[in-house]
């Protein structure tokens, strides 16, 4: 693991930012159960110098239940578009309406779930903090490169269910093991594990940008309205010819912007 490179991604997550759909495969999943287990990250068979992988997603817009944003593969978002366009207005809502369409990053690591051997690699998906406590933990010097596979560290994981976080999801912190170990000494099951990887990039499909588009038209469009928001998504333009704000709701409901809170609440275990 590069621990200059774990450095540098540590200081551009700390640096405070400017104000100013898809589907997937199946591959090996590890979630956290609750109560203490231990992990191991494995050396990255895509990328040795870094374990992480980050991508993009978009939860509950329209009828698609996740969408892995284009950026992932550098191609043209139109969810980021449209946002980018409603950030060039003047409108308070507009601003807050984009903030909400941000995408929210989650993170890949492969894992060994100890006790779970003959299981193989398993792919751990996490937010944030889980992912600053790991790049915390690589930058200090007497740690380091715990995905080692001769001199390495298990991670301790400490997982609490929602009677505790007083919200819908479970909560994990990790820290890693005093004791430096080898990650297995069967050296065949070794070759196997560095081998026998999922790639995340690989295991979700971009959907079209169209279906994208679609998807966000459905999500904006008021309840009952029969009428089309094509004039408000004009990805041609620089800048959008009306401001677009959310409709009116009777009190009894709240807002889509409102209602979108709630899928982006800072947590490490989505239903999703």
């Amino acid at each position: 693991m590069n621990l200059d490179a774990i450095k540098k991604k540590l200081e551009s997550m700390q640096t405070p930012k400017s104000s100013g759909g898809s589907s997937t495969n199946t591959f090996p999943r590890f979630k956290p159960s609750i109560g203490k287990q231990t992990v191991r990250v494995v050396p990255f068979k895509y990328n040795k110098e870094f374990p992480f992988t980050e991508m993009k997603f978009y939860y509950g817009i329209g009828s698609k239940k996740v969408i892995a944003s284009p950026l992932n593969w550098g191609e043209k978002d139109p969810i980021a578009e449209f946002a980018k366009q409603l950030r060039g207005t003047n409108d308070k809502e507009n601003w807050r309406l984009a903030k909400k369409l941000d995408p929210k990053t989650r993170v890949f690591a492969p894992v060994i779930v100890r006790g779970e051997e003959s299981e193989g690699v398993q792919m751990w998906e996490f937010g944030k903090e889980i992912y600053e406590a790991f790049l915390q933990m690589a930058a200090d010097e007497e740690v380091g490169d715990f995905t080692d596979i001769m001199s390495g560290r298990d991670i301790k994981l400490v997982t609490v269910g929602p009677d505790v976080t007083g919200t819908a999801y479970n909560k994990t912190t990790i820290q890693p093991s005093m004791k430096m170990s080898s990650l297995t000494e069967d050296s065949t099951l070794l070759e196997k594990w560095l081998d026998e990887q999922t790639n995340p990039k690989e295991s979700y499909k971009m959907l079209p940008f169209d279906d994208i588009k679609a998807a966000l038209q459905e999500w904006l469009a008021p309840e009952n309205d029969e009428g089309s928001i094509e004039e408000s998504l004009d990805f041609t333009k620089e800048e959008p010819k009306t401001n677009y704000s959310l409709s009116a709701k009777p009190a009894a409901k709240k807002s889509k912007a409102d209602a979108f809170d709630d899928l982006f609440e800072e947590d490490d275990d989505l239903p999703f």
